[in-house]
């Protein structure tokens, strides 16, 4: 549904009557509430029981899909986005938790890969179906199609999901769930309204403070909370905190290259709309592709040293992604990007695995949703400020006048913007592949240390009785 909905954006805005500027929010509408709703909701799962809302997020995302099919303007069917979105954040948070619960931890990986793979797919799949859908009928059958495939997961859901007890005992903290909603929301609308606001607007900044100041206020509240939303223990796992801010900075890297990847194939090299999606779908085939077998190997190796191989590969593919220009053939632009599907193939099954496996009993919804917010958010950051930065670089690359629309600039220009943006991905990839590293040795001495008292009294053994 998020990439299918974005084929249709140009007909929207002659169908409804809306300039671009309004349009957009039909995606950050659904984007932004997910994001503001999957912390909380992975909480109240974890209370209330996962199946139960589970089945609430169909619900929600269904009857979402259908109002959106029948909203009579771009006002209404931004407000009924939200609504789907808040349904989405169900079904994504408390999936996760759900097949983390279900499976036994030494077949999580290939559980937990095969997630990731339909995930992947369907981002493959959205754009041309999406297409296709809207080319035969009308736009309004691609968000029907949302009612019907929500009515399938629910039936499916009734069928085969576990019963989940309430736990008893513990309140839902909504002091807590007020301030992180109001703080997330606050942080994403800064980085959304920023790119055409800038970043010196009085309304940016007072959107950032306030992001701040509830930031703050969001830690003091749940340090003092009976049952907070978030337990700020979890942090103190280094492989759950590692795995979290590794895998935003990968969704921030990627986010930003999506972005920026049709402008440099329409506008420096010239290429269709058509030609742009096939190209664009290398990536997310090779992460069908891996996430099966980055789950395999996580099994059989454990998740730290897949990990490092992925982002391995992601250093690799952004350092060749250096090497694009104004003449890059089709067949470079795939060889470039393979190492990049590769990466994130690899590197999201064995992370996603750790941060769900170090969740402790009881709290695998608040780390599904912590795990699916890294993702929604860094697709907010990369969108919004690795776009900004690519247009900014770009006007000055090209010696125009600041305020100057980078789309329009020459194609040598807007290359050089986008080397400067990948020149940022790779400080940022390099950061995070010290951290996994340094996770993994962390990890191999924790095994040391137990392994010694083991080995110990194997060498007592050894010697035989006494006499």
């Amino acid at each position: 549904m998020a990439t299918a909905v974005n084929v249709v954006l140009p007909t929207l805005t002659v169908e409804l009557a809306a300039p671009f500027a309004t349009i957009q929010w039909v995606v950050l509408a659904y984007l932004l509430a997910t994001i503001a709703l999957v912390p909380i909701i992975g909480r109240l799962g974890d209370l209330w029981g996962k199946a139960r809302l589970f089945l609430a997020g169909h619900a929600a995302f269904g009857l979402g899909s259908l109002l959106c099919a029948l909203a009579p303007d771009a006002a209404t069917l931004i407000a009924f986005r939200t609504v789907q979105g808040a349904g989405a954040a169900a079904l994504t948070a408390l999936g996760l938790a759900i097949v983390t619960d279900v499976y036994p931890a030494e077949h999580r990986g290939r559980a937990l890969g095969l997630n990731a793979a339909v995930v992947s797919a369907g981002v493959v799949l959205g754009p041309s179906l999406g297409g296709l859908v809207a080319d035969a009928t009308s736009w309004r059958w691609i968000f029907a199609g949302g009612l019907l495939t929500s009515t399938l997961g629910a039936a499916l859901a009734l069928r085969v999901l576990p019963t989940y007890p309430r736990l008893r005992g513990e309140r839902f903290d909504l002091l807590g769930a007020a301030t992180l909603f109001a703080g997330l929301l606050a942080l994403s609308l800064a980085l959304t309204l920023g790119q055409v606001r800038g970043a010196d607007d009085p309304i940016i900044r007072a959107l950032g403070g306030l992001a701040i100041a509830l930031a703050v206020a969001f830690i003091v509240v749940e340090r003092r909370a009976v049952s907070p939303v978030v337990d700020l223990r979890l942090f103190r796992n280094a492989e759950l905190t590692v795995g979290l801010v590794s895998g935003l900075i990968t969704f921030v890297a990627i986010s930003g290259v999506v972005f920026l990847v049709p402008f440099y194939l329409g506008g420096a090299l010239g290429y269709a709309p058509s030609r742009i999606g096939l190209l664009m779908a290398v990536t997310p085939i090779m992460l069908v592709v891996m996430a099966p077998i980055a789950g395999a190997l996580t099994d059989r190796f454990g998740a730290r040293p897949i990990t490092v191989v992925g982002m391995a590969s992601l250093m690799l593919g952004y350092l060749v992604l250096g090497t694009l220009d104004e003449h890059t053939t089709a067949l470079g632009y795939v060889l470039r990007f393979l190492p990049i599907g590769l990466g994130m193939g690899t590197f999201q099954t064995p992370n996603n695995t750790a941060i769900m496996g170090a969740a402790r009993r009881g709290a695998s919804g608040v780390a599904g949703g912590l795990l699916t917010l890294t993702r929604f958010f860094g697709q907010v950051v990369g969108t919004a400020v690795l776009g900004s930065l690519w247009a900014t670089r770009t006007v000055a690359q090209a010696g125009a006048p600041r305020g100057s629309d980078a789309t329009g600039l020459s194609a040598a220009a807007q290359v050089a913007g986008l080397h400067d943006v990948i020149d940022v991905i790779r400080v940022l990839i390099a950061v995070a592949l010290v951290l996994v590293i340094a996770d993994l040795a962390r990890g191999r001495r924790a095994d040391d240390r137990l392994a010694r008292p083991a080995r110990a009294s194997g060498a007592v053994a050894s010697r035989g009785p006494v006499r």
